[in-house]
């Protein structure tokens, strides 16, 4: 894993002319009503706070998918939907509506469910290879929150 350092935010760069951050980059892969509820919780211009919630969920999200690499690896449902659910909860806190959709995604299909949790799906091998296929794709969306929030906080590597 990458070590990061920060700069400070200059307040052109995170706000709009009235002084509200400007979450416009952010598409449609993060909820911004949410995430502006988690900047409100900031006490200063660097956004510290906020800057510290999204740094820990970047290195709960490195470990839970090496976790989960270890549980598709030795085939435990269980444990991939228990990832699952986590990941989903600490994504869902921050607003991270595509990473959130698949973390539950992997949770259903851990339980042996369809995406939607409503039916069952009996064979293992089939929810190993939706599991595998989700996991590509949240990876993907993990990806491209990581950027935006990464250029948004000012985080840079050394």
């Amino acid at each position: 894993m990458t070590e990061t350092t920060t700069r400070p935010i200059e307040p052109s760069e995170d706000q709009s002319e009235d002084g509200t951050p400007d979450l416009s980059e952010f598409g449609d892969s993060i909820d911004p009503l949410v995430f502006e509820q988690i900047l409100e919780m900031d006490d200063d211009e660097e956004r510290e706070f906020s800057r510290s919630i999204v740094k820990g969920f970047f290195d709960q999200a490195v470990a839970t998918f090496k976790k989960m690499d270890d549980g598709l690896s030795s085939r435990d449902l269980s444990q991939l939907s228990s990832l699952g659910h986590f990941l989903k909860g600490s994504s869902a806190t921050l607003g991270l509506t595509k990473v959130r959709d698949s973390c539950e995604k992997i949770q259903h299909y851990g339980a042996k469910k369809d995406d939607t949790g409503t039916k069952d799906e009996p064979s293992d091998e089939v929810c190993l290879n939706r599991i595998k296929e989700t996991l590509t794709l949240v990876r993907e969306e993990y990806e491209e929150v990581e950027k935006v929030l990464k250029r948004f906080y000012g985080f840079t590597s050394p």
